[in-house]
């Protein structure tokens, strides 16, 4: 399901970008006014305004509910663990009682190597 949902969303990015890029600014209805070329358009003199604010309202409204969608997809995942259903080896389990357990010092010290009087 998440994987549809970034694949619409980077198609709406896209698509929202070439839609803004296609808009002409506010200047090119003057230059139309003295008869310029800006009139013959593909859309008409008015007619592309009119249809590309209504296809980037379109586009702004699925990018922002695949944002949501995928925020809110990624916020609430479940907190499992690969590990759960493996048990713990009993000497693990011992050594970790073991050590919370509070031992005198003589028996933590380690015992002195006799001297053979090798060298290695």
């Amino acid at each position: 399901m998440s994987i549809l949902l970034v694949i619409i969303h980077v198609i709406a990015c896209v698509a929202i970008i070439m839609v803004v890029l296609l808009q002409t600014g506010k200047g090119a209805d003057i230059g139309a006014a003295f008869g310029g070329g800006g009139s013959q358009t593909l859309f008409g003199s008015s007619g592309a305004s009119t249809f590309l604010s209504k296809a980037t309202t379109v586009i702004a409204i699925v990018f922002m509910i695949t944002s949501l969608s995928l925020a809110y997809m990624s916020g609430n995942r479940n907190k499992r663990s690969i590990m759960k259903n493996i048990k713990i080896p009993v000497a693990v389990e011992q050594k970790a009682a073991q050590s919370s357990d509070v031992v005198p010092e003589e028996q933590t010290a380690p015992a002195a190597l006799p001297d053979t009087g090798e060298k290695k």
